[in-house]
């Protein structure tokens, strides 16, 4: 019988590998790359080598043949990396897919300044590059400098409104409805919804999912449980709380994002609730620390990954047409806190 807390062999990721072995990401790339100048133990290494093995995790690249010259480059160019871990996830699907196509990845972040950009683009234009992603790192409308119209182009997590580029962009009201109609199919009715900031193409979309599933739902929205955060765990935080000391009292909260429910599973907490049994809670972007949470957190993933790999896949295909926008599904992860306690 499969364990059905280990992934299909298909969708194992080095984060199952790093989870399963009890070790972060880059113990575990280390070990898989032979870094033997790295001071890792051997009894470390033997757990990853054997999580590996007991989750069938296959390398990025594994089966590709080595080859030293490379004869197409691509440039991806993002506005931030650090501020955010979905631009390693982004970079690490568009690295996979171009390592299937023989291919460079060339990375800069440009935090977006034009001028950089700029620099960057007639740089790759001098280098002759194959293709260019643009990237950003919020979920936006994006203005890109002409001379990317000199390059073969897709934009990623971001679109121009002249449909001038093919862009990539997580489907967020679909992803909204999902997680809003897991929580109605465990029969509650109550649910309060804290939004991110309202300027932000994200919160307005989640929203905008999270109203229409009630809708057809046929169950009205309370506007005092329809409060605004912030994204950050201090939003969810006082949120949560607003809704608990001043307002009725909800069956659920869907938070807007994962960081928000960590605030929300703190004021729970504090006011004597329990996560998940006497509230239930539903998250969004399934970060790493939502399987960590007690109870782990049913959220929805963004899919960073896919979106990249789509990014390359699009460049190198020549009949990709350039005013196509994908919306890439972003499925639900359910794990304990959105279920409905029995009595």
């Amino acid at each position: 019988m499969t364990d059905p807390k280990i992934p299909s062999p298909a969708r194992v990721t080095m984060m199952d590998v790093a989870a399963r072995a009890g070790v972060s990401q880059s113990t575990v790339s280390f070990v898989l790359n032979g870094m033997e100048d790295m001071r890792i133990g051997a009894e470390t290494r033997q757990r990853v080598l054997d999580a590996v093995t007991d989750l069938g995790y296959r390398p990025r690249g594994a089966g590709r043949p080595p080859s030293a010259l490379r004869k197409r480059v691509i440039g991806m160019m993002l506005d931030e990396i650090a501020t955010s871990p979905f631009a390693a996830i982004s970079i690490d699907g568009a690295q996979e897919e171009a390592r299937k196509h023989d291919a460079l990845l060339e990375i800069v972040m440009t935090g977006g300044d034009p001028e950089y950009e700029v620099a960057a683009l007639r740089k790759w234009a001098a280098d002759g590059v194959d293709g260019v992603i643009y990237g950003s790192i919020l979920t936006r409308r994006a203005m890109p400098p002409d001379i990317l119209g000199r390059h073969r182009s897709v934009l990623l997590n971001c679109y121009d409104e002249a449909g001038r580029y093919a862009s990539v962009v997580p489907a967020e009201r679909r992803g909204g409805e999902a997680a809003t109609k897991a929580l109605l199919a465990q029969g509650h009715r109550k649910i309060a919804f804290i939004s991110g900031e309202a300027w932000m193409d994200a919160s307005g979309q989640r929203k905008e999912g999270f109203e229409r599933a009630m809708r057809d739902a046929g169950v009205p929205i309370d506007p005092a449980m329809v409060l605004e955060g912030n994204f950050l765990p201090s939003g969810g935080r006082s949120a949560t709380l607003e809704l608990l000391q001043s307002g009725p009292r909800p069956d659920a909260i869907f938070c807007a994002n994962d960081l928000m429910a960590v605030g929300c599973y703190e004021a729970l907490k504090e006011l004597g609730e329990r996560p998940g049994e006497t509230i239930a809670v539903m998250g969004y972007d399934d970060q790493e620390i939502a399987q960590h949470l007690s109870p782990a957190l049913s959220t929805v993933l963004l899919p960073h990954r896919e979106m990249g790999l789509w990014a390359i896949s699009a460049l190198l295909n020549e009949t990709t047409h350039p005013s196509i926008q994908e919306r890439m599904e972003c499925p639900l992860v359910l794990r304990a806190s959105h279920f409905r306690k029995q009595s």
